[in-house]
């Protein structure tokens, strides 16, 4: 049958569906590689647990959908570290630039913020959903949707069994997504699939997640924000830094920068270090010596007024309070009271702020998940798995994750991209025999 806004097709028939290729998961990696597919005219099938696809989209990027990074091919295989070689076929198959392309072709105008970050400009997330799904309908993609996958084994093709549903193909498509946001349909049910069919699996960690400190006094600004914020540590050797805007939670932090930070910090907690030190500079464009004399003209010009509201002329009132505690100032003192100590040490901490990290919110709260199939069986030009013939990869399930920006969701249409293309070509023109 067919419902509004999605087109989405549910089959309730015991009997098995034939394809060409199946592709597992209907999130943009998996709405993505039945477009490719579905464009070599393969007969191509699509499996999604819940009810509609593109669930996950549509709560990306807070609804708006900051769906791909004004950046160069370059600059977002630097973005994904250590998984950014592996990415980087990818993203030349389908570029940014190509992404916005086809959603403008499409009817779906977007806009670039001046921190790279693209979104639909109409900041409506199901725009994008309803393209997606439009265009794999389009193309007579099948959907077979509110049907979980539960088994999937291979031998001369793939039988998949979803609920009731049975499909058989010569050709599948994991793109079941990671971890977190389970509450979309991200389960990790990709996991377990990979590995019956004889892939390693990554530890799945949370990534782009709120960060849990030791310190306790934060808790007391829950709620208060903090715009272009830099975070500095040192993790196993290695420099980290980022800046964003920064939220205070009920028990860490986080927002943007805090969240970027995340992606270095899981592995080392996940190794068993505890404790790991960031460093906060609340005011970034602002050298301290020049800080400094801000402050110093404040407290003169405003010479009868608090010191923590004139220390709120630079921060947020409330951590201009926790500050004043922290140097152990009065709060309540006149500013021409001021001992010169206390102010350096007010300037000194709104520059370099330490932290102690003790781990991470949990990874259902993650927005992505760290970990997953192993990018060492992956093929990188095919997203071929290189252990069991015919099956393919897509998405956040390999071990590949970006900070936030549209880092991610671009990882995803261009991973879905070369998968579907890949998997219908290998149809169309299937190998040689050997010898």
């Amino acid at each position: 049958m067919t419902s509004a806004g999605g087109a989405i097709s549910r089959s309730a028939s015991a009997a098995p569906i034939r394809a060409d290729v199946c592709i597992i998961g209907g999130g943009p990696a998996g709405l993505m590689a039945a477009i490719a597919a579905g464009r070599q005219r393969v007969v191509t099938t699509l499996v999604e647990a819940n009810a509609t696809a593109g669930k996950k989209l549509l709560v990306t990027g807070g609804g708006r959908c900051n769906f791909t990074h004004a950046a160069t091919i370059d600059e977002l295989v630097r973005a994904f570290a250590s998984g950014g070689r592996f990415l980087r076929h990818a993203f030349h198959e389908l570029p940014p630039d190509a992404v916005r392309a086809f959603l403008a072709e499409r009817g779906i105008r977007s806009i670039t913020e001046p921190d790279g970050c693209v979104f639909p400009a109409t900041h409506r997330a199901i725009e994008i959903r309803d393209a997606l799904v439009k265009e794999a309908q389009g193309l007579g993609v099948r959907f077979v949707c509110g049907n979980r996958v539960t088994e999937i084994v291979a031998d001369d093709g793939f039988r998949i069994t979803a609920g009731r549903q049975t499909v058989l193909a010569g050709r599948a498509i994991l793109a079941t997504g990671g971890a977190s946001w389970p509450q979309t349909g991200s389960t990790g049910d990709g996991y377990r699939l990979a590995h019956a069919l004889g892939h390693d699996v990554v530890a799945p960690k949370p990534s782009l997640v709120p960060l849990v400190l030791r310190e306790r006094w934060p808790r007391e600004l829950a709620g208060v924000s903090v715009a272009g914020v830099a975070i500095r540590a040192t993790v196993d050797g290695r420099k980290v830094a980022g800046t964003g805007n920064m939220v205070f939670t009920y028990d860490g932090i986080g927002g943007p920068v805090a969240q970027d930070v995340s992606r270095f910090v899981t592995d080392a907690l996940a190794a068993g270090q505890s404790g790991i030190e960031i460093r906060l500079d609340l005011l970034p464009a602002t050298e301290q010596t020049v800080l400094a004399g801000q402050f110093q003209e404040r407290l003169t010009h405003h010479a009868k007024k608090a010191v923590a509201n004139v220390l709120a002329e630079f921060v947020p009132r409330r951590l201009a309070a926790a500050l004043c505690r922290l140097a152990e100032c009065d709060g309540e003192l006149a500013a021409n009271q001021v001992p010169k100590i206390a102010r350096r040490r007010l300037v000194a901490l709104a520059k370099l702020l330490p932290l102690h990290v003790t781990g991470t919110r949990p990874i259902d709260e993650a927005t992505v998940t760290r970990g997953g199939a192993s990018l060492e069986q992956i093929e990188p030009r095919t997203m071929a798995s290189t252990v069991c013939p015919g099956l393919y990869f897509a998405g956040e399930l390999i071990d590949a994750d970006g900070p936030c920006g549209g880092y991610n969701l671009q990882m995803c249409f261009s991973t879905g991209l070369l998968a579907g293309r890949s998997a219908s070509h290998s149809v169309v023109n299937p190998p040689s025999p050997a010898g």
